[in-house]
């Protein structure tokens, strides 16, 4: 059983302007949780696609009962791989992550689309997906559930942060170039959470899981 996620965005801006701005999107003030990146690997093909691979390193701050599933020598870094392809020709990005460690606890696996807008002059179409999974017996389940809650938090701080590097590209201040889509947290997320706790608080034999 995996979670997917899917939400589709208009970011008004030149598709040129959100390209440059993807690239220099961090450091910024809302994804202060991503410490470090790195390329390791980049191309250009004979049909003048660029290929990038990138390396990052983020923290999250864990809930209490994730304690549970994370023992204390246990690193929380996580380590995300993101692969993108940049077609000019057909003015597409295309970027893949997930992540390299942890992913017994949870797998996190994102496909993000930017499309230069035929239909609407100076605006670019992101599509986002998301696929959520975990392999920790017994609670598989609301892990996912609170995995796709983080996830899309995540994402809201993520567009924010691509809004900054925009305005810092076109010299503004930071403005809302795109609508905040903030939602309070679902019925089925707020019962997973409370699922987790109990079962934090229930004693049991540490294990590791990469």
């Amino acid at each position: 059983m995996v979670k997917y996620f899917c939400s589709s965005t208009d970011i008004k801006s030149t598709w040129d302007h959100v390209v440059s701005a993807f690239w220099q999107r961090y450091p910024n003030p809302f994804s202060t949780h991503v410490l470090t990146e790195d390329v390791v690997y980049r191309e250009v093909t004979t049909d003048h696609r660029l290929l990038s691979r990138r390396l990052l390193m983020k923290t999250n701050r864990l809930p209490r009962w994730a304690e549970r599933f994370f023992p204390s020598g246990m690193s929380r870094y996580v380590y995300i791989l993101e692969d993108s392809i940049l077609d000019p020709v057909n003015r597409s990005l295309t970027t893949y992550t997930w992540n390299l460690n942890h992913t017994t606890l949870m797998s996190v696996e994102e496909r993000c689309v930017f499309l230069d807008s035929a239909e609407q002059p100076s605006t670019t179409q992101l599509k986002r997906e998301a696929w959520i999974s975990s392999s920790i017996f017994g609670f598989s389940k609301p892990i996912q559930e609170f995995g796709l809650a983080r996830f899309k938090s995540n994402q809201v701080k993520a567009m924010k942060g691509l809004e900054y590097a925009l305005s810092n590209l076109q010299g503004e201040a930071p403005q809302r170039l795109l609508r905040d889509s903030v939602r309070p947290p679902s019925e089925k997320a707020k019962e997973a959470a409370k699922t987790l706790a109990s079962a934090a608080a229930t004693p049991q034999k540490s294990q590791q899981y990469v």
